[in-house]
């Protein structure tokens, strides 16, 4: 976790790497994150939930942003918001959540990212800091994700970034209000330190 090169307020981690920042939500980024939700609502409503009539209205937000810091400290997820460094752009979100202690010490990943800012390596960057984050801060073992079978974008960034695909959940999600099967991948830690040894070898 680094020290942040914009201002802000949010409580918990923050997040940095080459090109991008993540950190928890405030009540000032409504309006970035409204009009980026509301220009992406139909490239993102085949591979999302439903949303509520009042999804993109101030006071879900606010509503949003609350749960978000009762989560943090109660360290059962982290949501964080993707903003473009050079310019402090939102690029989308990605949620740390299910974590689970114990003899678990697991979580699951859910991510998404604009219309405007898709295939331009922003979301490869930031499952990198997040898995830092998930192995390093949070000291997990486990750290899950799932998509459709036919997001073909979404099962080659995981794998790129080093999921192992692990089977077929069948009606895992109720995507776009239809219950739908979903392929389960993970990254465990020791995956980290084999990804990290066979990289050395080959340079």
């Amino acid at each position: 976790m680094l020290r942040p090169l914009f201002a802000t307020d949010a409580p918990g981690p923050v997040l940095s790497s080459r090109n991008l920042l993540l950190r928890l939500p405030e009540n000032k980024d409504y309006r970035q994150w409204s009009a980026l939700r509301e220009r992406s609502r139909e490239f993102l409503k085949p591979w999302e939930p439903s949303w509520p009539r009042d999804s993109l209205t101030r006071r879900a937000y606010r509503a949003r942003v609350r749960q978000s810091a009762i989560d943090v400290r109660e360290d059962t997820a982290y949501s964080f918001l993707i903003f473009r460094r050079r310019d402090e752009v939102l690029l989308g979100g990605v949620t740390v959540g299910h974590i689970r202690r114990g003899a678990a010490q697991s979580a699951s990943i859910g991510y998404w990212i604009g219309v405007d800012h898709v295939r331009q390596g922003y979301m490869s960057e930031t499952l990198s800091s997040v898995l830092k984050f998930c192995f390093d801060a949070l000291r997990l073992n486990r750290v899950e994700a799932a998509c459709l079978p036919h997001n073909t974008a979404s099962r080659g960034l995981l794998e790129k970034v080093g999921f192992v695909e692990e089977g077929l959940a069948r009606e895992y999600f109720r995507i776009d209000g239809i219950w739908q099967d979903h392929v389960l991948y993970a990254f465990l830690e020791r995956d980290r330190r084999f990804k990290t040894v066979l990289e050395a070898a080959t340079q």
